[in-house]
């Protein structure tokens, strides 16, 4: 017969102890330590309600989510100075303001391949949504969606492309990363037009995988590889295995997408049954190549600096892509937007269509669904608000005579 703690709280006590001093520990740890920035206040994290600019939700998302993840999201190449021209390149685009117009309604409303849009905002395709909030493409879906804006879903997603249409009912576009093996990137296109996609966007500026230094200065917080269901990727995995799968050259660089040319274009431009759009652009002989091959569209892109430093901001090459194409197929934007005012400027320089990234990741970092919602509305209420001080009711009202240039 067992024999009874004569003294039970003396167990209890124990007990404590032993958390209050792990409590110490954690408080103390410098695995904790290092997932804090100590330049930034982290006092406290406004609420949802208290925010109203994207820049807040990147404040907000920087505090509540590992370092390790909201530096893959922030982060460019190299030196990022592409990723910081981005956004300088705003600056050197000035709006003209019209008066004596009647802007008492305004309408954002418009219209891509024949998909109507409640406003020409996109989410942009990033991968791996999973590294900030748990829910990742899911509740970025459901976001899009409570917003009434089309999502692009990346080929990188943390969750399959069937589980993230069903997670609402929103538009789908998907953002395709060719493989080197024909059969696999035929099979990520029918899977995702099966899924429900209305258009298919062909990443092209990967030809090797990127010296990202803020990744690598992070290597020891990364979370292990996760698969495309969200758990973590077994060791001898596809999804563990890919960087063995292509071994670095003599130079110790490591191909992404080396093998791509206009011949694999063509031919999976040949079985997508959605309009197929090239995503990268950054030049005008390649936009104008994508037209005359027939093409449907054009996106242009420096994937938000994270893979050539030194390249210019995809609004300084905007104009000159929008006159290469000539009107063949609509020319969308994306790279650097964090203001309704700069989806404003690339709409007079003519795109169609502007996709934002990050913006919504730091509001699903932050808040999950609703943040993701909230972000592009703030950007929809911007953007109708210079649409209006600028003399501009439409969409269709937007030209070059808005904006003057003076890019450095």
């Amino acid at each position: 017969m067992p024999i009874s703690q004569p003294w039970p709280w003396l167990e209890s006590m124990a007990r404590r102890k032993a958390l209050r001093r792990l409590a110490i520990f954690l408080a103390g740890s410098p695995f904790l330590r290092s997932q804090i920035d100590p330049f930034e206040d982290h006092s406290r994290v406004p609420g949802l309600n208290e925010i109203f600019s994207v820049f807040d939700f990147e404040r907000a998302a920087h505090a509540k989510v590992p370092r390790s993840s909201y530096d893959y999201t922030a982060m460019g190449v190299d030196g990022e100075f592409t990723l910081r021209r981005n956004r300088q390149a705003f600056d050197w685009v000035t709006l003209i303001p019209r008066t004596m117009t009647d802007v008492s309604s305004i309408d954002l409303s418009t219209e891509v391949f024949g998909q109507k849009m409640s406003c020409p905002i996109l989410v942009a395709p990033s991968s791996g949504h999973a590294r900030m909030h748990p829910e990742g493409e899911l509740a970025t879906h459901q976001g899009a969606t409570a917003a009434n804006v089309t999502m692009s879903v990346s080929t990188a997603s943390s969750f399959p492309i069937e589980k993230i249409a069903d997670a609402a009912k929103g538009p789908l576009w998907f953002q395709l990363y060719a493989s080197d093996s024909p059969e696999e990137t035929r099979e990520r296109v029918e899977k995702a037009v099966a899924a429900g996609c209305r258009a298919v966007c062909l990443t092209v500026d990967v030809q090797y995988y990127s010296h990202r230094e803020r990744e690598l200065h992070d290597r020891n917080l990364n979370p292990p590889a996760v698969t495309m269901a969200g758990r973590p990727a077994a060791p001898g995995s596809r999804r563990a295995t890919a960087a063995a799968a292509r071994p670095p050259n003599a130079y110790h660089i490591r191909g992404q997408a080396a093998f791509l040319d206009w011949k694999m274009v063509d031919e999976i431009h040949s079985y997508t049954k959605v309009p197929l759009l090239l995503k990268g652009v950054q030049n005008a002989a390649d936009a104008r190549l994508a037209a005359q091959r027939g093409l449907d569209g054009v996106i242009v892109s420096n994937h938000g600096g994270r893979y050539l430093d030194y390249a210019p901001s995809t609004l300084e090459v905007l104009p000159e892509i929008v006159d290469a194409v000539g009107g063949r197929a609509p020319v969308l934007i994306d790279s650097g937007f964090r203001r309704g005012a700069d989806i404003l400027k690339a709409l007079a320089l003519g795109a169609k269509g502007v996709q934002v990234g990050r913006a919504p990741v730091w509001g699903l970092g932050a808040f999950g669904a609703p943040g993701v919602q909230r972000v592009l509305e703030i950007l929809r209420a911007e953007l109708a608000q210079a649409m209006a001080d600028t003399g501009r009711p439409t969409i269709a009202s937007i030209d070059r005579t808005l904006v003057a240039v003076d890019f450095v």
